[in-house]
C-alpha cells in the first residue's frame, strides 16, 4: 500500500482541525477559560500530530509537539492564559497552516520560520513555566527533568508505570483492521501510555494500556488511519497481580530505549485541580461526553467526501439531459395532444423529475456562508487591535448556502469590504464617544435569500460616508460631478479606479486600490454591488449574487429572427409604450417615463447588429430590467416565455462577446445568447443610439427636472 495515497485525506483533515482550533482560541475567555474549548484545541493539535508522525512530515510534527506540550499545561490549569499567549498560539497555527502547505506542494517547510516559531513557544514555555521545553527532536524531548529522573531511578519505574499503578487500564479494541495498519495502531498507543498487553486476530485485537490520556484523545489520534466505527475503547479493572507484572519489563528495559521516549509522551496523573477545570460531578460529564461522541461518530457516517470534479460533472450530466428534455417538449408540441396524450403525460413527468433532479444534485455543491464567515473573526480582532478600535464582529444567516464556485471568489471582495469598514468606516474610541456613541463599533456580516439571489451585507456603525468629501475627490480626480446627483450615484464613485478619500495611506488601505476590483469581480459573477449610508450613521455595503452560476430560470425573446435569454432575476416588468411616454434628452439619448421614473432606452436590435427587427419603439414591447443597481427600458420585438436553461461559458468555448455573458442550448438545438444587462448600456452608450433606430416620428424634446 503507498502511503501516499492518503496524503490528501490527511491534508483536508488537518485543514479543518485547524479551523477548529483557531475558532476555539478566539472563543476563548481568557478570564475563564471553558475547559471543553480547551480540550478540543489541544485534542486537534494531538490529532494533526499524530497523522504528521504517520506520514513522515518530520517538522509538522515537531512543531506540533511543543504546541501541544504548551496546551496541555494551559488545560491542566498549569499556565494561565492571557490574550498574547493566545496571540502566539494563534501565530503557531498560522505556522502549521504553511507548513502543511508546504508539505501538500511536496516542498520542505522554511527553517528559519520554524525554528523562529519553536524558539517563540520554547521561550513561552520558559517564561511562565520555569522550565525548558527542550529541543523540539525526539532525542532532546526525550531528556527527562532531574528530579523526575532521580525520582524514578530510586523507586525503579518509569514515568508510565507510575501512571499506570491506579488499577484499571483502556481497552482498545481494534474490529477489522489490517495488519500494516494494526501495527501503526499499536506504536501509536504506546506513545500515549505504556501497553500492558494486546492479544486478538485480524477481526478483533485486544490491546490493553494504561495512560493518562482520555477515550476521546485516542480516537482522535487512531481516527487518522482507521474509521471510528473500526475502534471500541472501554475501561477495564486490571487484577493487582497484572499491575506487578507491568513494573518487571519496564525495570529491565535497557537504559538507551527509555531514554529514547518522550517524557510529554507520558504524562504522570496528576490530581483534580480547581483551577484545572475538573469538574466535581463526573458522572454527569462523562455522561455528556459520550452524547457528543455519539453525536459526532453519526455525524461523521452521515457524510461522506466527494471531489468537487466529479460532482461538475454530474452537474453537466444533468445539465444535458434538462436540454434533451426540451427538445422532446418542443417535437412533443408538434403531437396532436389527444391521439399521444400517454406521451405528453410522460413527457411532463420527465420535466417535473428532472427540475427535481437538478434541485437535488446543485444542493449538492451548496456551502453555508459559515464557510466565508468563520474566517473574519481572526482578521476583525488583529485588526482592530493593530488600529487601536474596539470592534465587536456579528454574523447573522451562517447557514444560508451559496454556491461553492461563488462562494471561493466572494472571500476576497468581503475580505477588501470588512478592511474598509475597519479603517475609514468605524471611528477611534474617542471620536466615538464625542460624537455619542458607545466606545465600542460594530460590524455585522450578514446573508439572507431573497428570491434567486443572496444578499450579503457589510454593515458598520462607523462615520458614514461624506458627500462633500466624495465629490469634491472625484472633481480632482477628474471625474465629472454635479450637486444634482444622487445619493446612489455619488456612493458609486468610491468605486472609481484609484479612488479614496483616505487622509493618509497606511499599510491597511488609502491608496485608492481594491473598491474597483470588489465590482468588477463581483460583476464577474453575475452580481452587482449596492451602497447605502447616512453620515454619522454608519455604512452598509450589499451584494447581490445569483444562488448559481450553472443553470438559471430565463426569458426568451425576441429580436428579428434571433432568440435571446434574459435571466428571470433581472426582469421587472414588461410594457407596450405609447408616444407620449418617450422623452428626448442630451440630443439622441431617449428616455422612457415609467410611473415619473426616467430611464435610459436600449434598442437591442441596434446595439447587436440584428437584422430584419421593429425599428418603431411603439410597435415594440419594452422590458423593463434591472443591473448594477439601475433601471433600463430593453426594446425587443417579442416575449416568447420562461424558461431553465444551462449556462454554458461564452469565453471558455469561443471569445468574450460585448453585452452577452454566456450562451445556452435551446429545445430546437440552436444556440441562444444571455445577455448581461449592464454591459448592454455600456455598449449603448459608446454606440450612441439614434433616435430613429427606435422611432421614425419626431417626438417631444423635454429634459426631465
Amino acid at each position: 500500500m503507498d502511503i501516499t495515497d492518503f496524503y490528501d485525506t490527511f491534508f483536508e483533515e488537518a485543514e479543518e482541525l485547524l479551523s477548529d482550533m483557531e475558532r476555539h482560541l478566539l472563543d476563548l475567555d481568557v478570564d475563564d477559560p471553558d475547559p471543553e474549548l480547551l480540550n478540543a484545541i489541544f485534542r486537534a493539535a494531538h490529532s494533526i500530530k499524530g497523522g504528521a508522525g504517520t506520514f513522515g512530515f518530520v517538522v509538522l510534527q515537531e512543531t506540533t509537539h511543543i504546541l501541544e506540550n504548551l496546551l496541555d499545561h494551559t488545560r491542566r490549569g498549569e499556565l494561565t492564559l492571557r490574550r498574547d499567549i493566545v496571540d502566539t498560539f494563534l501565530e503557531a497555527k498560522d505556522m502549521l497552516h504553511e507548513q502543511m502547505d508546504a508539505y501538500r506542494n511536496g516542498a520542505e517547510p522554511d527553517p528559519v520560520a520554524f525554528e523562529r516559531i519553536c524558539n517563540t513557544l520554547k521561550q513561552l514555555a520558559l517564561d511562565e513555566l520555569g522550565k525548558s521545553m527542550g529541543e523540539p527532536t525526539e532525542q532532546a524531548a526525550a531528556t527527562p527533568e532531574p528530579e523526575a529522573a532521580a525520582s524514578d531511578a530510586d523507586s525503579g519505574k518509569s514515568p508510565a508505570a507510575e501512571a499506570g499503578d491506579g488499577g484499571d487500564v483502556l481497552r482498545v479494541s481494534l474490529l477489522d483492521v489490517g495488519e500494516k495498519d494494526r501495527q501503526l495502531l499499536v506504536e501509536e498507543l504506546g506513545q500515549l501510555g505504556t501497553i500492558v498487553s494486546q492479544q486478538g486476530d485480524a477481526k478483533r485485537y485486544e490491546v490493553d494500556l494504561t495512560a493518562s490520556v482520555s477515550a476521546e484523545d485516542i480516537e482522535a489520534v487512531m481516527c487518522f488511519i482507521v474509521e471510528p466505527e473500526q475502534l471500541a475503547i472501554e475501561r477495564v479493572a486490571r487484577p493487582a497481580a497484572k499491575a506487578a507484572e507491568v513494573q518487571a519489563p519496564a525495570q529491565s528495559e535497557p537504559a538507551d530505549q527509555a531514554a529514547a521516549k518522550p517524557v510529554e509522551e507520558q504524562p504522570v496523573a496528576k490530581p483534580a485541580t480547581a483551577g484545572s477545570g475538573a469538574s466535581t460531578d463526573k458522572p454527569a460529564k462523562a455522561a455528556e461526553n459520550k452524547a457528543a461522541a455519539a453525536k459526532n461518530k453519526a455525524s461523521e457516517s452521515s457524510s461522506i467526501r466527494v471531489p468537487v470534479d466529479k460532482v461538475d460533472q454530474i452537474i453537466n450530466l444533468v445539465g444535458e439531459l434538462i436540454i434533451t428534455q426540451a427538445m422532446l417538449d418542443q417535437t412533443a408540441s408538434e403531437i396532436d395532444g389527444v391521439t399521444h396524450s400517454s406521451l405528453h403525460n410522460g413527457l411532463n413527468l420527465l420535466q417535473r423529475n428532472a427540475r427535481d433532479l437538478q434541485e437535488a444534485v446543485m444542493s449538492i455543491r451548496m456551502m453555508p456562508m459559515d464557510y466565508v464567515f468563520s474566517r473574519f473573526p481572526r482578521l476583525v480582532r488583529d485588526l482592530a487591535a493593530k488600529l487601536g478600535k474596539d470592534i465587536e464582529l456579528v454574523t447573522e444567516g451562517k447557514s444560508t448556502e451559496l454556491d461553492k464556485s461563488l462562494i471561493e471568489r466572494i472571500i476576497d471582495p468581503l475580505t477588501h469590504l470588512v478592511r474598509n469598514s475597519l479603517d475609514h468606516g468605524i471611528e477611534m474610541p474617542d471620536a466615538r464617544e464625542a460624537a455619542g456613541k458607545p466606545r465600542g463599533g460594530k460590524l455585522t456580516l450578514s446573508a439572507q435569500h431573497q428570491g434567486g439571489n443572496i444578499l450579503i451585507e457589510v454593515i458598520d456603525d462607523g462615520a458614514g460616508l461624506s458627500r462633500k468629501k466624495i465629490l469634491a475627490k472625484a472633481e480632482s480626480n477628474g471625474i465629472a460631478v454635479s450637486d444634482s446627483m444622487s445619493d446612489d450615484d455619488v456612493w458609486q464613485l468610491i468605486f472609481a479606479p484609484g479612488f479614496s478619500t483616505a487622509d493618509q495611506v497606511s499599510d491597511v488601505s488609502g491608496r485608492g486600490v481594491g473598491m474597483d476590483v470588489v465590482k468588477r469581480n463581483i460583476q464577474a459573477m453575475g452580481g452587482h454591488v449596492e451602497i447605502m449610508s447616512r453620515e454619522g450613521h454608519g455604512t452598509t455595503t450589499r451584494i447581490v449574487l445569483p444562488l448559481t452560476l450553472a443553470i438559471l430560470d430565463g426569458m426568451s425573446i425576441k429580436v428579428g429572427e434571433e432568440v435571446f435569454i434574459l435571466p428571470l432575476g433581472a426582469v421587472l416588468e414588461s410594457l407596450q409604450p405609447s408616444r407620449d411616454e418617450l422623452y428626448s434628452m442630451a440630443g439622441d439619448d431617449l428616455l422612457l417615463k415609467v410611473r415619473d421614473e426616467y430611464l435610459p432606452v436600449i434598442a437591442l436590435h441596434h446595439v447587436l447588429d440584428v437584422a430584419d427587427a421593429r425599428t418603431d419603439i411603439t410597435e415594440s414591447i419594452v422590458v423593463i430590467v434591472q443591473g448594477e443597481g439601475r433601471r433600463y427600458a430593453l426594446v425587443v420585438d417579442d416575449l416568447v416565455g420562461q424558461q431553465q436553461v444551462v449556462v454554458k461559458n461564452l469565453e471558455t468555448n469561443y471569445r468574450k462577446v460585448p453585452g452577452i455573458s454566456a450562451a445556452t442550448i435551446l429545445g430546437d438545438g440552436s444556440v441562444a445568447l444571455i445577455l448581461d444587462i449592464a454591459d448592454l448600456h455600456r455598449l449603448s452608450r459608446r454606440k450612441s443610439t439614434p433616435r430613429s433606430a427606435v422611432t421614425n416620428t419626431p417626438i417631444q424634446e423635454v429634459i426631465p427636472s
